[in-house]
């Protein structure tokens, strides 16, 4: 009897490690493309120094490669805003929101995501 809860204490404690552990070296997410259709709204956010920087966030539905859509919110980091008509490779976390984008050629993008994004 000893011997079995040992174990079944041991499993529960490596089930939980490895659920952890998943959770972590899972963090990228699922990639959603989408295509740009405005400049974003312009924001000018300032960092801790007070220095304030232009930025633009972006609204808009993005697709999987079965054809799912998810709305993306996500800032382009940038001084001007993204190119209208670029296509973007979109990673989503559930947790996290947007973790990560870049620019991608039209020929990259899943048919049934390029079917609803046109």
């Amino acid at each position: 009897m000893r011997k079995f809860l040992i174990g079944l204490v041991l499993f529960v404690v490596l089930a939980f490690g490895g659920l952890k552990l998943f959770e972590i070296t899972n963090y990228g997410g699922v990639a959603y493309y989408t295509k740009i259709t405005t400049t974003g709204t312009k924001i000018a956010p300032q960092d801790d120094a007070g220095n304030v920087y232009v930025d633009y966030r972006y609204n808009q539905p993005g697709y999987d490669k079965q054809g799912h859509t998810q709305t993306l919110v996500f800032n382009a980091n940038k001084s001007r805003p993204l190119r209208v008509g670029a296509y973007l490779k979109v990673t989503y976390n559930t947790k996290k929101g947007v973790t990560a984008w870049e620019a991608v050629e039209k020929s990259a993008v899943p048919k049934p995501a390029i079917q609803k994004l046109e």
